[in-house]
């Protein structure tokens, strides 16, 4: 075998800087392409080995990209003071026709921008049409991503506020929304953030002794809501409150998840983003509206594909011998 492998650490990924849009448009036409079968994909298996630890396998294939990817997730419990990170990923990529290993990349980084990518595609198809105010619950790296995305599809954005564990990271988030622009309020109050906000994007990690506390009773009668989070901060009871609830794939989950990992038994999920990427929403900004999921395989895909098209651009990245 001859040829060479492009490498991507995490810090050539964030140089690159890939643009918002582009990550989400590429994510939506990911979407449709999958409709169309040309793409394919495995729901996520994993191998736990205890609370908190374990191992993830995500699989792709794209016709229309020419690559295979396989994600590779490796979660870990911190003790308590530690420092490192929970959550590592790796994609590698191969070319679909001939199998050749194309590439490697880090995958937290492309998590970040795929997932904030997919929450923003949800939100064109079912979110209010020109939104005015932004909750986040929940402020760390993700947050961030998405207020980025979010500011992109929505420039017209006024208002945000911030809801977290972490008093320092949501002032944090705060901080970057007001530079974007924003009037942006630092709350200890879930449920005002409920109230007030056109949009929600709830982020809450799992932890020993989490309750659900986000009652969907208290959201805008049109307003949308994103669970980042599987939904486990949402309780249960409450989730008939949406008109309209949405997953990225009915093949790879039925219902939102609980506090446990369990799925939920109070509702179950109408349609998938497969299926509403390409169609007009009548219901768009008109109901209270959830878009909740675990993570799809064709979504990395799109992304590394990306991000690999970028790096060849620029130059970025090391060429190690196959």
């Amino acid at each position: 075998m001859s040829g060479t492998l492009l490498y991507l650490s995490e810090r050539d990924v964030q140089s690159l800087a890939i643009p918002p849009g582009d990550a989400r448009r590429i994510v939506l036409q990911a979407f449709r392409d999958h409709a169309a079968g040309l793409n394919l994909s495995l729901p996520k298996s994993a191998l736990m080995l205890g609370a908190g630890h374990g191992f993830q396998a995500m699989p792709a294939a794209s016709s229309t990209q020419g690559i295979a990817t396989l994600k590779w997730v490796a979660i870990a419990p911190v003790p308590p003071g530690g420092t490192a990170r929970s959550i590592n990923g790796l994609i590698i990529v191969s070319d679909y026709e001939s199998g050749v290993p194309i590439a490697v990349l880090d995958g937290n980084e492309v998590t970040l921008t795929r997932t904030a990518a997919m929450s923003a595609a949800a939100a064109s198809c079912m979110a209010p049409s020109n939104p005015k105010s932004i909750g986040f619950i929940g402020s760390g790296l993700q947050a961030h991503a998405h207020l980025a995305a979010f500011l992109d599809l929505y420039p017209g954005l006024r208002q945000a506020f911030t809801f977290s564990r972490s008093r320092s990271s949501a002032e944090s988030l705060a901080a970057a929304a007001t530079q974007r622009g924003l009037d942006a309020t630092v709350t200890g109050d879930a449920d005002a953030v409920l109230a007030q906000c056109d949009i929600v994007i709830s982020m809450v990690p799992g932890a020993p002794g989490l309750k659900a506390f986000l009652d969907a009773r208290r959201m805008k009668k049109a307003a949308f809501a994103c669970a980042v989070d599987t939904g486990r901060s949402w309780i249960p009871e409450s989730l008939p409150a949406f008109d309209v609830l949405v997953t990225d794939s009915l093949a790879q989950s039925k219902a939102p998840y609980d506090i446990n990992g369990d799925p939920v038994t109070t509702v179950r999920f109408g349609n998938d983003l497969v299926h509403i990427a390409g169609v007009d929403q009548p219901v768009a900004g008109t109901a209270r509206s959830l878009f909740c999921y675990r993570g799809f395989a064709i979504a990395d895909l799109a992304v590394a594909h990306l991000v690999i098209e970028h790096a060849r651009d620029a130059g970025k990245g090391a060429s190690l011998p196959l």
